[in-house]
């Protein structure tokens, strides 16, 4: 048992370097186990392309030494790791039985509202809401301001990572932020952030595999870049990214636009829009209850701007 190895920390006390040293020999046990099992397979099948599912692969550090010391020259993982990835892992299944074998496009498979919709949750909820020219624009104002932003846009995204439609957003570089955050979400102050980065822009900042679109993989941030976007940095100087393509989030991608003229940052601080012991939001209900609970200062849903000034005045 691991009371064996390393006395069982109770909930108020401290972290030792015991603990510390524990989970990392789980970690690098576990990394040396996967790039034996990924040596085999490569032996095998002689395949250059590694697909990986299940919970371990939700593990970025292990993902990463598997792209840049195994044996396989691309490795993708597929956004619902876990027990929630049986059905997508039932589906691929049967896909790769039929003639045409098509890529995943996008994580965002759940549930979506039409703007007409949206605005009826907003006159039923008695919420006043602007309706700015520009919703990317003006989150990327609020932003650049070092406001929080609920991010609610299109539909939600299948698996545990917020991709950029329900997302809470920040300014990176603040290093507050990531406490703030971790305030909202009731987490450890540890727990990092995620930034989000146009696909096009990744490399100059973020060293390891690209693209990265489900935040499955970790990187090193350039010393340049280290001290500009503190928010997203880890203690160790990586970031889990989430890089964003331009034509398959328009949206998002005018968002980033802005902040970067705003604040010469292009980056911006992406984690789920959920509050503490709640899961992700998914629909304009669980946005407005979010929203009205937690020191956010503005929600974006759909074209709509709801601002705490106003909707608590």
């Amino acid at each position: 048992p691991w009371s064996s190895l390393v006395p069982p920390r109770a909930a108020d006390a401290p972290w030792t370097q015991d603990h510390a040293d524990a989970a990392a020999s789980a970690q690098a046990c576990l990394e040396e186990v996967l790039l034996g099992l990924a040596g085999w397979l490569h032996e095998r099948t002689g395949e250059e392309t590694l697909t990986l599912a299940g919970g371990v692969a939700l593990n970025c550090v292990a993902n990463t030494r598997l792209h840049r010391e195994g044996p396989f020259g691309r490795i993708w993982v597929q956004p619902a790791a876990g027990d929630a990835g049986t059905a997508l892992g039932a589906a691929l299944h049967v896909a790769h039985q039929k003639e045409t074998v098509e890529a995943m496009p996008t994580a965002a498979l759940g549930r979506g509202w039409s703007d007409d919709e949206l605005r009826a949750w907003l006159e039923r909820a008695e919420v006043p809401y602007e309706e700015p020219a520009d919703i990317a624009d003006t989150v990327a104002d609020e932003l650049a301001r070092d406001g929080i932003v609920a991010w609610f846009q299109g539909r939600s995204e299948y698996g545990p990572r917020a991709l950029g439609h329900r997302s809470l957003l920040a300014h990176p570089g603040y290093p507050g932020n990531l406490e703030r955050l971790n305030a909202v979400k009731g987490r450890e102050e540890f727990r990092p952030v995620a930034p989000m980065v146009l696909a096009e822009r990744a490399a100059e900042l973020f060293d390891g595999p690209l693209p990265s679109p489900y935040m499955l993989f970790v990187h090193d941030v350039a010393a340049a870049w280290r001290d500009r976007i503190p928010a997203v940095v880890h203690v160790d100087g990586t970031a889990r990214i989430q890089t964003v393509e331009r034509d398959a989030e328009p949206l998002v991608a005018r968002m980033i636009d802005g902040f970067e003229r705003r604040t010469g940052l292009p980056v911006v601080v992406n984690t789920s829009l959920n509050t503490a012991g709640r899961p992700m939001v998914d629909d304009p209900r669980d946005a407005l209850e979010c929203f009205g609970s937690s020191p956010v200062d503005l929600l974006a849903l759909g074209p709509f701007a709801i601002r705490r000034k106003g909707m608590f005045a």
